[in-house]
């Protein structure tokens, strides 16, 4: 009995699939931080949505150009520790 217990235990302490660890969340977080900082120091855009899953990073909002949504894209692929990025961004 006592052994079926601990097995359970442990069982239910593994990470879910699909779901982040800890560690993972955290890089995810300052990731997504980094991209954002980046993304506003050279094109000044304060409303884009930055979300990392993973290493990678989706973009969201609006912007007013073409050309502003692929330099934000090319902006986020140049952050340390990204491996990827999802430009969900809309021209206005």
């Amino acid at each position: 009995m006592a052994a079926l217990v601990l097995a359970a235990a442990a069982i239910s302490c593994a990470p879910i699939q699909g779901r982040e660890t800890a560690g993972e969340y955290v890089d995810d977080v300052t990731i997504s931080t980094k991209v954002r900082t980046a993304i506003i120091g050279e094109l000044g855009l304060k409303q884009i949505g930055v979300e990392t899953m993973r290493n990678v990073v989706q973009l969201s909002g609006f912007v007013e150009t073409p050309q502003v949504k692929t330099r934000a894209g090319d902006i986020a692929r140049g952050v340390t520790g990204v491996k990827d990025v999802r430009n969900n961004l809309v021209v206005r």
